[in-house]
Formats: C-alpha cells, structure tokens, sequence
C-alpha cells in the first residue's frame, strides 16, 4: 500500500504494463530498484551532502532524525542484474516478470553522513537533524527503512559486490573525482 504519491505512481504503472503486455500480446520485464549510485549520478542523499558540505563545511543538516536506513547498489551490479534477469526472461514463456534489484543489505542516513564526511576529509562539524514528519521520516512520504527481497535474482546466481556501506563509500569517491 503506497504511502504517497510517488509510490502508487511506481505501482500504477506496473500494472499497466502488465495490463497492457497480457491485451496485446507482448511481454513485460519489471525491476524495482534499490538506491542506485555511481559515475555520474546527479540526485540522492549523496550528492545532497556534498552539496550541502560545499556551502558550509561546519554544519551538515540532516532531514529527518538520521535513523532513515536504506539499501544502496552500485550501477554496475544493476547492469549485471538487469542482463541476468533479461537471460532468464527471453528462457522462460510467462508474459510479465518482476524483479527486485538492491543490496543484501542497508545503511543509515547518519552513517552515510558519515562516510561523506570522511571522504571530503572533514572532521569536527555538527551534523543539525531537521527531526522530520511522521516518526522521523525526512519528508512527507519518505519511507523510514528499505531492504528489497533480491531473492528471485539470487535464486539466478547473481549476487551483488559490495555492501550498501561499501556502494556509498565508492559512488562518494566517485561522485567527488567528478565534480573535483
């Protein structure tokens, strides 16, 4: 059940491809994805931060109260996921799939905070958290916590490289060499 618009958007048009792939006979492949970071991305609570550190490398506000947690995948095991999914997809007769995408794991908004911190290589400053809506939440319609079943894909032999931890740390690094 969405919790805000931008959700039931997401479901709508899921079961319009799945409405429209069984009415006119072509086949439908669905991801549904975790935070996707690396190369260029330009929007995120990554780029957030940098951003907002750029301005002022004294004080870091937060939405919400930090304990937001959410899955992250780098886009390179999304490309590896999506070319197994579709293997798998073009094997199989049924007219309409749906796979998640994301990491076996989840990270924490304060901890990304963090991690963005020590790769602008930036200590003693005060991380100001806005206290959010709706128990904590950074805003209307944030989901606190997210951790997509990748089951299916495991099940394919894909496995993702690196923990969410890891995907923030390296789209940091990467995000910084291209804006540097």
């Amino acid at each position: 059940m969405p919790i805000f618009v931008y959700g039931a958007s997401k479901l709508g048009c899921e079961a319009l491809i799945s409405a429209y792939s069984r009415t006119f006979g072509v086949r439908g492949l669905i991801f549904r994805l975790a935070n996707v970071v690396g190369g260029r991305y330009t929007h995120g609570v990554i780029v957030d931060f940098v951003r907002k550190l750029q301005d002022n490398s004294n004080v870091l506000e937060i939405l919400g109260d930090g304990g937001q947690s959410r899955s992250y995948l780098h886009v390179e095991d999304l490309v590896d996921a999506v070319f197994l999914a579709l293997k798998h997809f073009l094997d199989v007769e049924k007219k309409v799939e749906v796979f998640n995408v994301g990491s076996l794991d989840r990270v924490g908004v304060k901890r990304i905070a963090e991690i963005v911190c020590e790769e602008m290589r930036l200590e003693d400053l005060e991380f100001r958290f806005t206290g959010g809506v709706d128990g904590g939440r950074g805003w209307r319609g944030d989901v606190k916590s997210m951790l997509l079943s990748v089951d299916r894909l495991l099940s394919l032999g894909w496995k993702p490289s690196m923990s969410s931890e890891e995907v923030v740390r390296l789209g940091c690094r990467e995000l910084l060499r291209f804006l540097l």
